[in-house]
């Protein structure tokens, strides 16, 4: 994925000024009920979930679940821990992880690599730097497709590996999922 040149300059030079954590400081960190993630080294805390968009993320949750079912296509899951790499951990708001990237036995850790779907909610809490530097990373680990949903504009962005999107209209579909759909006002609706 190609970022915007002047975006990429400005989340570096913001994290110049931070001080960056290796992944074996940012476990050691004291759980305080608020999601944390670590980006590139820099320590990421961001606010617990507001109610709507928790529910949200449960309204996705329940639209792709049969399907994955169904067709015994893997796990879908809300705010799994990924192991990118030795200075990136990221907790997607809802993953989908294919069934031959979950090891038998399951891991009793944190998954390595992308799930095949990364689903990202925005809000005030994440910058859009911060975004396009997770969708990077996802990428750059494996994932096969990113959705960054805007709740205030009731969109859902689709991007893909080799830098394409596409924005969702009246309906959410997905290349991962042949013959599944569902109506965009499900994703929204009050």
């Amino acid at each position: 994925m190609i970022l915007c040149y002047s975006r990429l300059r400005e989340y570096h030079e913001v994290m110049s000024a931070r001080t960056l954590l290796t992944f074996e400081q940012f476990e050691q960190l004291h759980d305080d009920g608020l999601k944390h993630e670590l980006l590139l080294g820099e320590h990421i805390v961001l606010p617990p979930a507001k109610f709507d968009h928790n529910s949200l993320l449960h309204k996705i949750l329940r639209l792709l679940q049969p399907y994955i079912d169904k067709h015994e296509l893997g796990d879908v899951r809300i705010e799994s821990g990924f192991q990118l790499s030795s200075d990136t951990w990221l907790q997607p708001d809802v993953s989908f992880i294919r069934d031959a990237h979950i090891r038998k036995p399951r891991p009793r850790g944190y998954m390595e690599g992308s799930p095949a779907l990364a689903i990202e909610v925005a809000s005030e809490s994440n910058t859009a730097a911060q975004l396009d530097m997770k969708m990077e990373q996802y990428f750059a680990h494996g994932a096969e497709e990113i959705w960054v949903v805007y709740p205030q504009t009731r969109r859902i962005r689709i991007h893909f590996p080799d830098g394409s999107s596409r924005t969702a209209a009246d309906e959410l579909a997905s290349d991962l999922f042949p013959g599944w759909s569902a109506p965009l006002s499900a994703v929204f609706e009050d």
